[in-house]
């Protein structure tokens, strides 16, 4: 039979084994709030290439009805916006430049985009996202005011 002092030893955790549980639980806290961050910028990087690809769409629509592609603007959501279903906003743009072989190109870009979403981007990019460049290495040979780390391109012509 059992002894009171033997039932007190065993009515409870010790500190240590507390203290290591409590730890076991941090390190898997930390490992899926890493792997949460992850999975939101690979659904931005994704956006931000669907979002690319329905403004080249705009900007094919725009040259059947107009003979021409939009002129380099800041402002794509007033010149697509009729070929647009959504507004896109302010960090997206056309730039035109000359590429390594001297041919006039018109690209689309999306600017200021965040460390994790530029390295969910890819470098260099996919082959079957359509960019030209990733966030880290557009077109040098295009002229454009834009800073080459934080952008990223996609061809219209």
């Amino acid at each position: 039979m059992k002894t009171m002092q033997n039932l007190k030893k065993s009515a409870g955790f010790t500190l240590v084994e507390l203290l290591i549980v409590i730890i076991i639980i941090g390190i898997l806290a930390g490992a899926m709030m890493m792997m949460a961050g992850s999975g939101s910028d690979k659904a931005e990087a994704t956006k931000i290439i669907s979002d690319l690809r329905g403004l080249k769409a705009a900007s094919l629509m725009y040259y059947a009805d107009n003979n021409g592609f939009p002129s380099p603007t800041n402002d794509v959501d007033t010149v697509l916006g009729k070929y647009m279903d959504k507004k896109v906003g302010v960090k997206y743009f056309i730039v035109s430049g000359d590429d390594a072989a001297g041919t006039e190109r018109l690209l689309v870009g999306y600017g200021d985009i965040a460390e994790g979403v530029r390295t969910s981007l890819g470098d260099p990019a996919p082959a079957n996202s359509g960019l030209i460049g990733s966030a880290a290495n557009p077109p040098a040979a295009l002229v454009d005011p834009y800073d080459e780390n934080e952008y990223v391109w996609m061809i219209i012509k």
